[in-house]
């Protein structure tokens, strides 16, 4: 029997986020999100690294990550809407509600999460890992781009 996708979708894992959890570039930032969510579902810590700006994923309590993604009951994902920027890089803002249930009880999240594509790939921008970057630096996502005029508006 397959096991329905955490995400919500109603497909299977394997056809769904599974596949992206296994390598293959999710196509668009809401897909990412989902599969991201799913990883926090499934413990998949090594996934959330991964799809984080590269340039931040230094910066991620890996261990704090994976305390909430094991020690919680996740009770799932909606998202309200998905929104792409025509910009170059290409960005993107998502925003959803995830719930879960811990030691404290049930929670719900509301979160605007900023997306950008580099080479193809789509990858979250963490707004709770610093990035090391002035207005005026080049942008941490490899753009060519100033900071200031990339990635910066989305932190």
């Amino acid at each position: 029997m397959a096991v329905t996708c955490p995400c919500g979708s109603g497909v299977s894992l394997e056809h769904c986020c599974g596949h992206y959890h296994d390598g293959v570039p999710a196509p668009s930032a809401e897909l990412l999100m989902r599969s991201r969510y799913s990883a926090y579902v499934l413990g998949r810590i090594d996934y959330l690294v991964a799809t984080t700006l590269p340039a931040q994923q230094g910066a991620l309590d890996e261990a704090a990550i994976r305390a909430w993604s094991l020690g919680s009951t996740w009770l799932g994902l909606e998202v309200e809407q998905a929104e792409v920027i025509g910009a170059q890089p290409e960005h993107a803002l998502v925003t959803f509600n995830a719930r879960w249930h811990d030691a404290d009880g049930e929670h719900r999240h509301h979160e605007r999460s900023a997306f950008v594509q580099i080479d193809g790939r789509w990858y979250f921008i963490d707004p709770s890992a610093p990035l090391k970057a002035a207005r005026n630096d080049p942008c941490p996502c490899n753009s060519g781009q100033k900071f200031k005029k990339c990635c910066s508006g989305y932190l």
